[in-house]
């Protein structure tokens, strides 16, 4: 972070960049760091009752005055101005408290879907056509939220329990193939299919003895081998359920196949995998590195986006591969930037139509982090520096922002 020091609000100028050393609902400005634009501003910080700022003299285009001036300005204007921008400060937390609204609502359906999911597996053996039409009846609901408006978000989700990883990745490969397949004008049932595939890929994992799942250490060639048969196993526990459609069943059973004929169970090529099991294994890729595995550590968003395109050019279909990563954008929800004020900040909502312009939750000192805005880049006029590895941040920021252990999106309005 930028090196600051304190300066007399008696030296301030335009084009210098401070930080002001008061609560964020103390003062008229949106931001407590920002670039003095005018002396009306300079007037209203020296109304503030504080005799000191803090300047970064990096990010400023002046320097501190030599001598203390205080330029006359119209009392009257001040106030109209002061009056202005508390107005506009006001429409601003409004408009954050409608953003959070609209995340808390999301989480509520995604805390339902993961619901479903847990009853969908406990009945997938006793009682196999409830647990089917229940995951039809969920897919039906997330494709209505994909088809029917423009304004669509992927959001950042909680970390997921222990108990629970295996739902958040089914969730989260369902609704980002079905997410892919739109962007692929994929018809709606082709989408609802993927969906239904994508929810019940890895439900042959529950065959697997459970200490092999949570192993911290590497796996034993026998307990790799027996991982590896988890697609087929799949297959198998879905023969319970006569009323699950064939045609998705493949992209379950290929779901780690690549084009190259490198992947498993049955080292496939190309030619012998569809389409939607191309595009399956492309996010079930990416979510494997966003959350790490046995012997892939978790990467970041933008990090895996990047691997994704790098390094599996002779193992994934290259198009769908490009479409996913234009589509998440630069800086997927759970990346860690630094904003153009200097500020870092988690994204934790994209805009698909606005991909650069995430909503992010910004670390400031001065507000408790219980307390900390959502802040949408699109109505500030500010943009992504940089993406950061959690590592990269001082210990201070990485407890405020919190950065997610697993990365879990769900797609809303």
């Amino acid at each position: 972070m930028s090196q600051s020091e304190k300066v007399s609000v008696q030296l301030l100028q335009v084009g210098m960049f401070i930080r002001l050393p008061a609560s964020w609902k103390d003062h008229p400005f949106l931001f407590n760091s920002f670039k003095i634009k005018d002396t009306a501003q300079i007037q209203l910080i020296k109304r503030l009752g504080i005799k000191e700022v803090f300047y970064v003299r990096e990010k400023s285009d002046a320097k501190p005055a030599q001598a203390n001036g205080d330029e006359q300005i119209d009392r009257q204007a001040l106030s109209d101005l002061k009056s202005e921008m508390d107005k506009q400060k006001n429409e601003l937390i409004e408009k954050q408290q409608q953003l959070k609204r609209r995340f808390k609502k999301t989480e509520q359906k995604f805390d339902r879907s993961l619901s479903m999911m847990r009853s969908m597996t406990s009945k997938i053996s006793s009682r196999p056509l409830n647990a089917v039409n229940e995951a039809k009846e969920l897919i039906n609901n997330l494709t209505d939220i994909l088809v029917s408006g423009e304004d669509l978000a992927l959001h950042l989700m909680a970390d997921a329990k222990p108990g629970d990883v295996i739902y958040h990745h089914a969730l989260n490969v369902s609704m980002l193939s079905m997410l892919m397949a739109k962007e692929l004008d994929w018809p709606r049932e082709k989408i609802e299919l993927i969906g239904l595939g994508a929810l019940f890929h890895d439900i042959g994992k529950f065959k697997i003895p459970s200490n092999i799942l949570r192993k911290k250490a590497s796996l034993t060639d026998a307990e790799q081998n027996l991982l590896k048969q988890h697609p087929l196993m799949s297959i198998n526990f879905l023969k319970l359920a006569d009323s699950f459609p064939d045609e998705a069943k493949p992209m379950i059973a290929n779901h780690h196949e690549f084009l190259d004929g490198s992947g498993y169970p049955q080292g496939l090529k190309q030619e012998a995998l569809d389409e939607p099991s191309q595009l399956l294994t492309v996010v079930n890729e990416f979510d494997a590195l966003c959350n790490g595995t046995h012997h892939i550590k978790a990467k970041t968003p933008s990090t895996a986006l990047g691997q994704l395109y790098k390094n599996y050019k002779t193992k994934l279909n290259t198009e769908y591969v490009g479409k996913f990563i234009k589509k998440l954008g630069v800086y997927p929800p759970g990346s860690v930037v630094e904003l153009s004020n200097g500020q870092f900040a988690l994204v934790i909502t994209v805009n698909l139509q606005q991909i650069l312009l995430p909503d992010v939750i910004a670390y400031d000192p001065l507000v408790p982090k219980e307390q900390a805005p959502i802040i949408s880049l699109q109505d500030h006029g500010l943009k992504v520096v940089r993406s950061l590895p959690p590592s990269g941040l001082p210990e201070k920021v990485m407890k405020y922002l919190n950065p997610r252990t697993n990365v879990t999106y769900a797609f809303g309005k």
